[in-house]
């Protein structure tokens, strides 16, 4: 079974002045994803700026989000790190705290081999009984899964059951589901490749554009995997400008503006991310409009 079918939501973490964590406002988020049909919540991925929270603020958020949710969806906690020792900390800590699946980015900056990814993925794994869901995304990593690579960890691994692409490489991910078959479960991690993957046999989106259109990303995807392939192919193409500005700058910087706007008053961002330039800004803030997300 799935871990979840249509729309997760890479959840930001939203920040007090001065930076630390705000986790009534992480709550009132979370409330507004379930009530406008989000199927799972992903909590400090890269779009929740893991990379800057420390290991007790991570964790801290983790066991939020699962008390949070309280078993209404799936709560997919991002547990990857460049050390495996870390990642498997992580994981066997975000296990305890309820989370129901885990994401695994690749190893960042080491640029592992392929035989050094089986080797991290499947340590992790074994001192694991949740499921995981692996996160190939070579521009941020600087490694790429091979698709014999993915389908070897998903056919031989029990508890890898899924890949988050957001490789980009429409080939590369055909092959992945051509060699993995149904032995993975495969999710778009880019919003402007969702038709495009379920066209291949994905299941569903982990998504940045959920942050501030949740429902329009769930129905995005449920339109295709209820038959309605023109409506949901419609649906990509009319939100193609609203991600190309969601991604004008680096993840998620322009998430976390757009949300500001919309007045959800998310906070700043931890260095060394920084705002958004004003002319990217000025884009944000149209495609948003001509979106309906905001007021003219």
């Amino acid at each position: 079974m799935a871990i979840f079918t249509g729309s997760a939501v890479a959840i930001v973490t939203p920040m007090k002045e001065g930076g630390e964590v705000n986790y009534e406002k992480l709550g009132e988020l979370i409330d507004e994803q379930i009530a406008e049909n989000t199927d799972a919540i992903v909590i400090c991925g890269t779009t929740g700026e893991s990379s800057t929270l420390s290991h007790k603020e991570h964790l801290e958020a983790i066991g939020y989000c699962v008390k949070h949710v309280a078993g209404r969806v799936p709560v997919i906690a991002g547990t990857g790190s460049n050390s495996t020792k870390e990642a498997i900390y992580l994981s066997v800590e975000s296990e305890k705290l309820g989370a129901d699946a885990l994401l695994l980015v690749t190893p960042y900056y080491n640029k592992a081999t392929q035989k050094g990814l089986i080797r991290h993925y499947t340590a992790i794994a074994e001192a694991v009984s949740l499921p995981i869901i692996m996160y190939n995304v070579p521009s941020r990593t600087g490694v790429n899964i091979l698709p014999e690579t993915a389908a070897y960890l998903a056919k031989n691994v029990k508890n890898i059951v899924g890949i988050k692409e957001a490789s980009g490489n429409i080939s590369q991910i055909a092959k992945v589901k051509q060699l993995a078959g149904e032995d993975i479960e495969l999710y778009s991690g880019n919003d402007d490749q969702v038709v495009p993957i379920l066209s291949l046999g994905g299941i569903g989106v982990i998504s940045v554009l959920a942050n501030v259109a949740p429902k329009y990303t769930h129905d995005m995807v449920m339109q295709y995997l209820e038959g309605n392939v023109g409506e949901s192919c419609r649906m990509q193409l009319q939100a193609l400008p609203l991600i190309e500005a969601l991604f004008c700058e680096v993840n998620p910087i322009p998430v976390k503006a757009a949300m500001n706007l919309m007045g959800k008053e998310v906070g700043e961002l931890r260095p060394p991310m920084y705002e958004m330039e004003a002319a990217n800004q000025e884009k944000l803030k149209k495609a948003m409009e001509d979106f309906g997300l905001l007021g003219r």
